[in-house]
């Protein structure tokens, strides 16, 4: 276990510094450009490629190349996985230059249609679209090679770089944000430096994994793309992966979509889900990365003990750290809320309904997190028919229920429908694995799923009674008083939900204990 979560938190900690980071961006983008017509078209024309890359390059490419890669890898030796990649190396780096081709050539129609038809109305905001959106599209073709790179260094059990290399962005747009606020520059430069960072970013990033794969013993070089055997069913793993891997994604686009019939709606639930995703991706993203090569890894040797020990240390570490966010999301939301964003026109209204959105997600955030521990069970088997099915059975009921509750709870049903969605999926991919037999929870993991149960209810009963207390003796009117009030209660919630998971042995206290002490 202590190899195990060594990896997590390897990939967890490269993953908060990318995600703070990523507030500091926020916070210097709303020092130069605000709300104005450049950051509109910054953000809509950044989500075009990012969007693709979240569900293509991170999701289904990810979900298929690294179980075929291990087979390769444990199977035929180092220098079979090192010619499947390759090949795929050269197939998908040829598609690719060709989709950029022809994306930057219909790059206004795309903008008219698809991108940001909103814009047509507006010349001036239509043209800065189709320059922006050219000069980050390439983007999109780095990050799926970086996505390939990234698979084979998680495969040799090489994490950090491939965990740590997404900062760079956030690095390049922050340091351009800086000079653009020490030399005043004008908007619309500012913006199009902007996308000449993420241009670059993405170069950067690449170079930087080639680099770590060379290095590995996995180098190689471009060569004549042709469809091996491997590479098809490579392609045929995709189809059902892009759903799989995207399905959070498609979930938020659905809800931004239904929640247009109320305004200010998306705005609110984008301040709830920022939030509501700094645990979901720094947990998640490190589940999800580590588990998917060990499990394949495991399984192509035949150990299936391993697995699942693999999966049942994965589910616990996965819900004693989500756990206390989850709840103290649910427990002290408007607190929250209004130490992060109540200033300016941001006023106690908008407090209040980002809140209740926010502890909405919060209840669906411990199923997100475990679906990065019962999917990668699907994908190292060569499965994706089957999560692919839940997928489309969890979208389904997430529209479902969002259009039945909008009319009720407004923008807050959105959050309702996509945490219950989340939990019938988990459901069904936990009594479908426990139903083939491959998986079964051993008594160390019952005894402690329990006892984590346990000590976040007790956490969340500690901080419900104290939050009125400690509010009204610090006061919240001051900035430094909503500092305190919040630092004083989340540090009662966190003695109070380690004290009980280390003392009953939910948390192993001897790997505590020697982690500690290897620091």
């Amino acid at each position: 276990m202590s190899g195990l979560l060594k990896k997590f938190a390897t990939v967890g900690g490269a993953t908060m510094a990318s995600r703070v980071l990523g507030f500091a961006r926020e916070a210097c983008m709303a020092a130069t450009l605000g709300t104005g017509p450049v950051a509109d078209v910054f953000y809509t024309c950044f989500r075009f490629p990012n969007l693709f890359r979240r569900l293509f390059a991170e999701g289904a490419f990810n979900i298929a190349f690294i179980p075929l890669f291990a087979k390769e890898l444990e199977g035929d030796g180092e220098e079979a996985a090192r010619r499947f990649a390759q090949q795929v190396f050269s197939v998908l780096a040829s598609w690719l230059l060709v989709i950029t081709g022809l994306a930057l050539l219909f790059m206004p129609y795309l903008v008219s249609t698809i991108v940001a038809p909103g814009f047509n109305d507006t010349p001036d905001k239509f043209e800065l679209s189709v320059t922006m959106t050219r000069i980050m599209f390439p983007y999109l073709l780095c990050m799926s090679l970086v996505a390939m790179f990234s698979g084979i260094l998680n495969s040799l059990h090489r994490y950090f770089l491939a965990a740590i290399v997404p900062v760079l962005l956030n690095v390049v747009l922050v340091s351009i944000l800086l000079i653009a606020i020490w030399v005043d520059m004008p908007a619309r430069q500012t913006g199009l430096a902007l996308a000449w960072g993420v241009f670059a970013s993405g170069f950067i990033q690449l170079g930087f994994l080639a680099l770590g794969v060379r290095r590995a013993g996995m180098g190689f070089s471009l060569s004549l793309p042709s469809i091996s055997p491997q590479v098809k069913r490579l392609l045929v793993l995709m189809g059902p992966g892009l759903l799989t891997g995207g399905v959070l994604q498609i979930n938020l686009l659905i809800g931004t979509i239904i929640a247009t019939a109320q305004d200010g709606a998306n705005a609110l639930l984008n301040y709830a889900d920022r939030l509501n995703q700094l645990p979901l991706g720094v947990i998640g993203i490190a589940v999800g990365v580590v588990l998917l090569p060990e499990l394949s890894r495991a399984l192509r040797a035949n150990d299936k003990q391993l697995a699942e020990n693999l999966q049942n240390r994965s589910l616990e570490f996965a819900l004693g750290m989500t756990l206390p966010a989850a709840i103290g999301f649910i427990v002290m939301p408007n607190e929250i809320i209004q130490l992060v964003y109540e200033r300016g026109n941001f006023d106690a209204g908008a407090t209040t309904q980002t809140a209740l959105a926010l502890a909405a997600f919060a209840t669906g955030l411990p199923a997100y997190v475990l679906m990065k521990v019962f999917q990668p069970a699907f994908f190292a088997r060569e499965d994706m028919r089957t999560p692919f099915w839940f997928s489309i059975i969890m979208v389904v009921t997430n529209i479902t229920l969002s259009l039945a509750l909008f009319g009720t709870y407004g923008h807050v049903a959105i959050a309702i429908a996509t945490s219950i969605s989340a939990w019938v999926n988990l459901t069904l991919l936990v009594g479908t694995q426990y139903r083939r037999g491959d998986f079964r929870p051993d008594a160390l993991t019952l005894r402690r799923t329990a006892l984590l149960i346990f000590s976040g209810i007790a956490m969340g009963v500690v901080v419900w009674f104290a939050r009125d207390p400690v509010i009204a003796a610090i006061g919240d009117t001051l900035f430094t008083q909503r500092v305190l009030g919040v630092a004083l209660l989340i540090g009662l919630g966190a003695m109070t939900y380690f004290a009980i998971a280390l003392g009953s042995g939910a948390i192993d206290r001897v790997l505590v204990k020697r982690l500690l002490r290897r620091r």
